[in-house]
């Protein structure tokens, strides 16, 4: 992000009875932090994502789709954009695992696999539920030597993390411009500068001949737009799809459209799931 420019805060006027699901969708996207403000009727939720709108938009309006809310852009000072950085620390995933932003110090006593990231303008601290859940089931799943493709990858967090989990190496796709610069950046930072990449290929691009190029695929994006890449994220795995950004209560349709993939494995994390579906 260009820190001398302006930012684009997002905007979110809603109910108080949907404000809870709003933030989930918000923080799902990689919100740093969420501010509330209450007025008399409603709630405002404003948060920063970065400075290309149509990016931002594509994403914002996936994410609000069918909660009845209004949302907008609004110009602000970059310094204040950034004092959200002040208030995040490290994430803690699991007793292997934690992710910390760049600027923060390690801990006293750092986990084994410490995930380093500068999210620049791009979706992705790993302090949200859906990643937490990603990066255990990944744990799980991931064999030493696996090809691993990450959709959505944003700032590269679930592909870092596989590959210091043992995989081989993790492509990054993301329709955000800026990631491939984030994800190489982050990937140095963590010492996998040459087995983590990124770049805005299309799915239908990523190995056309239709074999199934990668060990393991996570996608750690919403469900309507799981179910419109269903077709191509099926195609492209051998082994293992994971899957996030589901409520714990609804992901049935999820699951039912990735057939034939069967769900193996369902791992919930405050109100989210990640899912394992093998061949």
């Amino acid at each position: 992000m260009d820190h001398g420019a302006a930012s684009l805060e997002v905007v979110v006027e809603c109910s108080a009875s949907v404000v809870e699901i709003v933030s989930d969708r918000l923080w799902s996207l990689g919100a740093g932090a969420i501010e509330e403000r209450l007025h008399a009727d409603t709630v405002e939720l404003r948060s920063c994502f970065g400075d290309d709108p149509q990016t931002v938009s594509a994403h914002v309006s996936e994410a609000l789709t069918g909660l009845g809310v209004l949302w907008r852009f609004e110009s602000v000072d970059p310094a204040v954009a950034e004092t959200w950085r002040s208030f995040v620390g490290i994430t803690v995933v699991d007793e292997l695992i934690s992710v910390r932003p760049a600027w923060v110090a390690p801990a006293p006593s750092p986990r084994a696999i410490d995930i380093v990231i500068e999210p620049g303008p791009t979706f992705g601290l790993g302090n949200h539920a859906t990643t937490r859940a990603s990066l255990q089931m990944l744990r799980a799943v991931i064999r030493g030597g696996d090809r691993v493709l990450d959709v959505g990858t944003g700032s590269g967090v679930l592909g870092i993390g596989a590959v210091l989990l043992g995989a081989r190496t993790a492509q990054g796709v993301d329709i955000t411009p800026a990631s491939e610069a984030v994800v190489s950046d982050n990937a140095r930072r963590n010492g996998v500068g040459d087995r983590v990449w990124a770049s805005t290929a299309s799915l239908e691009s990523l190995d056309p001949t239709g074999h199934r190029s990668f060990d393991v695929v996570a996608a750690n994006i919403l469900a309507p737009a799981l179910i419109e890449l269903a077709p191509q994220l099926i195609r492209l795995t051998d082994r293992v799809l994971v899957l996030s950004g589901l409520l714990a209560d609804r992901y049935q349709h999820v699951v039912d459209a990735m057939r034939p993939l069967r769900l193996d494995a369902v791992l919930e994390v405050d109100g989210w799931v990640a899912l394992s579906l093998v061949r």
